[in-house]
């Protein structure tokens, strides 16, 4: 009985272990899923936890500390002091050896300290809340680039599958062409070189077959690693090629608003620009006076030998409250140099601001160029595709008519297959460009 109980426990970890990694993916499922298990997107989500935590860390820095210190003192040769001995009655111009206290001490203390005024905290409140914003930015850019990553892995996964199955249909009709015309050579109807011309086709498409496989390995592993899940976990994708394409298509895209000061990277660029102004504020606050308050307690004991944690031991009371304030009155320049060079720094993250939204001008037109530029190039290869089909299959009941040559047909099939790899390529396109489109925009669809 205890044996079932274990084999039934064993089923249900390995269940529900298997179903933290998904066994089928969509294209949006595996956007979600990366977004939420991709290594580098949970960094970046730690990465607020953290500034969150330095924030609160940076506010508690102006709030009431209180510590405490337990101090021991054992003399293992007492200080002697010489006093004159006529103070005891002696002889003047002689001393006596007189050691002051107790062999062993014993000091408590607690101490609480008070930010009353401090530029430079001020200061501080102000950064902490501008880093978060910075590690917030950072998360989203994050995400951008994990989302086209997806995209990009998922795709090349789909191209990868396409072609095969191409070039697996592709040797089927070469493998029948190649046998046909060798019965034809063999009944002496034909030339040897019409065999060799096919056997030099089938060759070639075999060895891309070889090297897509291989490729499409690597596709997956590489997806994998954008998911966030083992190298070699198996998944299976339930989009294609040819209906993701058609989704991706959205003409309205190219007139999407060009709204660069909501573009994540103009973000970046502001954000470096407000912390640089903050760093210029601390170095000023630098110059201001600061005030800070303190109160202590404690209490004291002596004794010759160790008996502090007896009743009889007595102790002395002690408190103490204070105010201090330091004031900067000259450092030899330093303070002017280093308020110099943050303002430098402000004016180098206001021009790059600049440079940025100009930048990212020029990025969203290149975008959208090559996005509509995909989606036209698609369609041509999509039309060529029909022709090449058309002439290859011409050129076939030619060759088998004996009105054409090996050498013609060899032509159309090659034709035949560089136009169906290129329209692949161009469904990729489409769908790569308008991801590259969204990231810059920092447009993303709703799912």
């Amino acid at each position: 009985m205890r044996n079932i109980h274990y084999i039934l426990f064993l089923l249900i970890t390995t269940v529900s272990f298997s179903q933290e990694v998904p066994q089928t993916l969509s294209f949006q499922e595996a956007i979600d899923y990366a977004l939420e298990n991709n290594r580098t997107a949970k960094n970046a989500h730690r990465d607020i936890q953290a500034a969150k935590q330095q924030k609160w860390e940076t506010i508690a820095s102006g709030l009431p500390q209180l510590s405490a210190t337990i101090d021991y003192n054992h003399w293992l040769k007492q200080q002697v002091s010489l006093i004159p001995a006529e103070f005891f009655g002696g002889n003047p111009g002689e001393f006596t050896e007189v050691a002051f206290g107790t062999k062993q001490t014993m000091n408590a203390t607690a101490t609480l300290n008070q930010k009353i005024f401090d530029g430079s905290y001020l200061v501080g409140l102000q950064s902490a809340k501008v880093f978060l914003e910075i590690s917030k930015n950072a998360k989203e850019k994050t995400e951008l680039e994990v989302r086209k990553a997806v995209i990009d892995a998922y795709g090349n996964v789909l191209l990868s599958e396409e072609s095969i199955k191409i070039l697996e249909r592709n040797i089927t009709v070469l493998d029948k062409n190649l046998y046909e015309t060798t019965k034809i050579y063999e009944n002496g109807l034909g030339e040897e070189e019409s065999v060799e011309q096919l056997q030099i086709t089938l060759s070639g498409i075999k060895s891309n077959l070889a090297n897509t496989k291989r490729l499409k390995t690597l596709a997956y592993k590489m997806l994998n690693i954008t998911l966030g899940i083992d190298l070699d976990a198996n998944i299976q994708l339930t989009d294609n090629l040819n209906s993701l394409t058609s989704q991706n298509i959205v003409i309205s895209l190219l007139d999407a608003d060009e709204n660069i000061e909501q573009t994540i990277d103009y973000k970046i660029a502001e954000n470096d620009k407000v912390s640089k102004e903050l760093l210029l504020k601390l170095e000023k606050s630098k110059a201001i006076p600061t005030l800070d308050a303190f109160l202590n307690g404690g209490y004291s004991g002596n004794n010759e030998n160790f008996r502090f944690l007896k009743n009889s031991q007595e102790w002395f009371g002690s408190s103490l409250l204070g105010v201090s304030m330091k004031i900067p009155i000259f450092s030899s320049g330093m303070r002017s140099a280093a308020t110099q060079r943050a303002k430098i720094n402000l004016e180098k993250a206001e021009d790059d601001l600049t440079e940025t939204e100009q930048k990212l001008k020029l990025q969203i037109a290149n975008a959208k160029s090559e996005y509509k530029f995909a989606i036209e190039d698609y369609q041509n290869k999509e039309d060529n595709l029909g022709l090449a089909e058309r002439i290859e299959q011409k050129n076939q009941t030619k060759f088998f008519e004996g009105i054409s040559s090996s050498f013609d047909l060899r032509q159309a099939q090659t034709q035949l297959y560089t136009t169906q790899q290129e329209l692949l390529q161009a469904m990729l396109d489409v769908i790569n460009k308008k991801a590259a489109l969204e990231t810059v925009l920092n447009e993303i669809p709703e799912n």
